[in-house]
């Protein structure tokens, strides 16, 4: 079967590729193909993440194994099928290819066309330009104004806070489960 993927990006609302691939290929050669066809380098860290219908990201492919020690399964993009994880049109998928500032293309499996093979993965339409492969951290630096030296005399005992402080006003926070903060999105 052949998997047709469109993958496109936030930054570059022109930029668009198409892409070709048998659904028993790897996430490896999906992510070379995709790379080639942006113009990027092979050597960053990238990962795949399968997400839900919101986005929300539900299963990662990396590179490499990171050494995870969670109970969590690992898939690796160069031992991981398509269709291990794949198998219907309109799953959505992230491809983070920048880890340090999680800029990503979103991505989306168009169609299954059954009955049909590919030996190589192909870019069958590409638009636009590509976002840049990484941020330029070399902005220039802003002065920092001097703070001057204090004492513990200095800060003087509002700085402890309230003398009138009660410690039941936080309540258990052996209870505190993590609520949703916001870091599994």
């Amino acid at each position: 079967m052949i998997y047709k993927f469109l993958v496109g990006s936030e930054e570059s609302e022109n930029f668009k590729l198409e892409i070709k691939i048998d659904s028993e290929d790897t996430f490896m050669r999906l992510r070379n193909t995709i790379l080639d066809a942006s113009g990027y380098s092979k050597e960053q860290m990238d990962s795949f993440y399968i997400c839900d219908d919101d986005w929300h990201k539900e299963k990662e492919v990396t590179v490499m194994d990171m050494g995870s020690d969670s109970d969590e399964d690992v898939w690796i993009m160069d031992d991981t099928p398509l269709d291990e994880l794949l198998d219907e049109e309109g799953q959505k998928l992230k491809f983070v290819f920048d880890y340090m500032t999680e800029r990503y293309f979103y991505m989306v499996l168009k169609e299954t066309i059954p009955g049909k093979s590919l030996h190589d993965p192909l870019c069958t339409r590409k638009e636009g330009k590509a976002p840049k492969e990484t941020t330029d951290y070399e902005e220039p630096a802003k002065p920092v104004a001097k703070i001057p030296d204090a004492t513990i005399e200095d800060l003087g005992e509002e700085f402890y806070g309230d003398e009138s402080f009660n410690e039941d006003e936080l309540g258990d926070l052996d209870e505190y489960d993590g609520g949703d903060d916001g870091l599994n999105a």
